[in-house]
Formats: C-alpha cells, structure tokens, sequence
C-alpha cells in the first residue's frame, strides 16, 4: 500500500460516524422527543382541568341564577297558607320549596306555557348508591300533583356537590337564621 492510499483509506474512515457517536446522537434526540412529549401532555392535562373548572364554575352560576329568579318572585297568600307554605331545611339533603311566578324563560316553562305559577322545589339528593350528590330542581304548577316524568327526571342543576346551605334573615331579629321555621312568612333574604 502506497502512502496516498494509506491517508485516502484514514480520511474515508474519518468522515464516518462510529456507533456510539451514532447511539449518543439517537439518546440526545430521544431525550428531546420525550421532554416535547412531557411538555405536550401536561398542557393537555391542565387544558382539561381548565375546562373542567370553567364549565363548573358555569354550571354554579346558572343554578344560583336559576335560584334568584325564582326566588325573586315568591308568592305567599295567608288565605290559602297550606298551598302557598315556604319550607326549608337544611341538613345532610337540604331542600328549599315555594310558590313564585315564573318567566316563560325559566328551565321547563315550555310544559307548563298557561301556568306561570308554580311550586318549584330545588333539593339535594344522592346519585344511585354512590356518595355523590346532586342539586335538582322539581316544579308542578299549583294546585297540581307532579308528574312521574318530573319526579323522575328533574332538572340536574349541579352535579358532584359538596355542600348546600341556606341561611334565612329575619327582619324582627335583624340577624341570619339557618332554618327557617315560619312556613306561612316568606324570609325577607335567603
């Protein structure tokens, strides 16, 4: 072998990769791919927490809207206290029931578009036999008995609630009550 093709062969050999400059490259590049795909899934992650939260947030917000709506037109006639009665309880199933009159806007009017006033009842019940609860809404027009529909299936204001607690101004105490025991009055606040 002469001289020049000795340093030609040393070249050639030189412009080559060996194979751990190969595996070192294939590890950096498997580090980068994995460190992209962590960074990828923990946006992924806290997006669904985010819309979690967001749609939550949404739904407590109707169901209190859809409370103060009905709450803000309470009806109560003491010639007819054992239709018109106020009842609230607080509890481990707290409930709230009234008589208001309600907007052609308020959940389910469309079954009920010639009675405008009727007993809504919003009560917190357990799912099945979990350990979870839910904020429900039942109405039937006065003077009426509630449909099995309406009692199977009422509207699910809030789903996997933790607590629901009522408290109740009296105006002769000038103070907050947590039952309110006078059926026939309506609480000037809830």
């Amino acid at each position: 072998m002469n001289f020049f093709s000795h340093r030609k062969a040393k070249r050639a050999a030189a412009r080559g990769f060996t194979i751990i400059e190969i595996m070192t490259a294939m590890m950096i590049f498997g580090m980068i791919v994995a460190a992209i795909f962590a960074t990828w899934s923990a946006l992924a992650h806290g997006s669904v927490a985010g819309n979690r939260a967001a749609a939550a947030a949404q739904r407590s917000r109707i169901a209190l809207r859809t409370m103060e709506d009905a709450l803000g037109s309470t009806r109560s006639y003491l010639a007819d206290v054992q239709y018109y009665t106020f009842d609230a309880e607080n509890g481990s199933e707290p409930y709230l029931s009234f008589v208001t009159k309600l907007s052609p806007s308020f959940p389910r009017s469309g079954r009920w578009p010639d009675f405008d006033v009727r007993r809504v009842t919003f009560s917190v019940e357990s799912v099945g036999n979990s350990f979870d609860k839910r904020l429900v809404l039942r109405q039937t027009p006065l003077l009426k008995d509630m449909d099995e529909d309406e009692q199977n299936y009422p509207v699910v204001l809030a789903s996997d609630g933790k607590k629901f607690e009522m408290e109740f101004w009296d105006k002769q105490k000038g103070d907050w009550l947590d039952e309110w025991t006078q059926t026939n009055q309506i609480p000037q606040m809830v």
